[in-house]
């Protein structure tokens, strides 16, 4: 083999620039986000000093001006909201995935994933919007009040969808072209294929996607804040009001004084860190990600 005078082994002057202003991109994206932190932290101290971590997760209520400080309701209307998202949205966005890459016609695929990328790109406010308007009145007519956690699924759900479905093609794409071929030519099926070697092949993208997916669903507060109802409740059913943390800091950080406000940065330290979690369990998916 023939090396150029400029090969990976011995990287060129411009390629070690360009490598040195990557380091100091990548250290600043991290620097970013350990003073988002910090600043969360520092904002959050005064109430966290007085009353601790506990109580936020023990008091009853979530009442900030009577010394009550429950995010617990809140969590886990967040956690529902964003899990029942998911379950609706992963399994639609494979769906897709597998429908472009495996059914669906030239012609017909590469306008479907354009049209899902464009999705991807409507601002939250339009999805709430609608679901003010046209979702809302449905589901009034199956059981009110209509402003609802289901309310608040269905919307992740459409909003999270292009992430789970372009995420999931770029999954399914990756699978090595040898494993399709060596199932053709065992005889297998089409479904078979699809089902015992791509899937299997592709799971760790697909899982990683699920919960960048999972991170949005988390972080979503225009939306839900428009048809979840904002009660601050534990739900006991679909149809129950809810208010997620991210709507409750939309809602009352525009009033909030003194240890109200730091209850706040509270929320957003907790929501901070789920976040995190999911980065960093999609970042080790993505680098174990093999085809064995």
């Amino acid at each position: 083999m023939i090396w150029s005078k400029h090969s990976i082994s011995s990287p060129s002057r411009t390629d070690a620039r360009l490598a040195g202003w990557l380091s100091v991109a990548a250290g600043l994206a991290a620097a970013v986000l350990v003073l988002i932190v910090l600043f969360l932290l520092h904002e959050s101290w005064p109430v966290l000093k007085r009353i601790g971590w506990l109580r936020f997760f023990t008091d009853a209520a979530w009442h900030p001006s009577e010394g009550l400080f429950g995010l617990a309701p809140m969590l886990w209307a967040t956690l529902a909201s964003s899990a029942g998202a998911l379950v609706l949205a992963g399994g639609l966005g494979v769906a897709s995935a597998l429908f472009c890459r495996f059914y669906a016609p030239p012609s017909a695929a590469r306008p479907y994933r354009r049209t899902v990328a464009l999705l991807a790109g409507i601002p939250s406010v339009v999805f709430g919007f609608w679901g003010l308007t046209v979702l809302l009145p449905l589901i009034v007519r199956w059981q009110p009040p209509g402003a609802s956690l289901l309310a608040g699924i269905l919307i992740l759900t459409l909003m999270i969808l292009p992430t789970m479905a372009l995420t999931a093609d770029a999954a399914l794409a990756a699978v090595p072209k040898a494993y399709l071929h060596g199932a053709a030519a065992l005889g297998i099926s089409r479904s078979g294929t699809v089902l015992r070697v791509v899937l299997p092949a592709a799971r760790s993208g697909i899982i990683a996607g699920l919960l960048l997916a999972a991170g949005r669903a988390l972080g979503e507060t225009m939306a839900v804040l428009m048809v979840a109802g904002n009660v601050v409740q534990t739900p006991n059913s679909l149809f129950d009001p809810v208010r997620t943390l991210t709507a409750n800091i939309a809602l009352e950080m525009a009033y909030a004084t003194g240890e109200h406000r730091a209850g706040l940065f509270v929320s957003g330290l907790v929501l901070t860190g789920m976040i995190i979690l999911l980065a960093v369990a999609a970042l080790r998916l993505g680098g174990a990600r093999s085809h064995v």
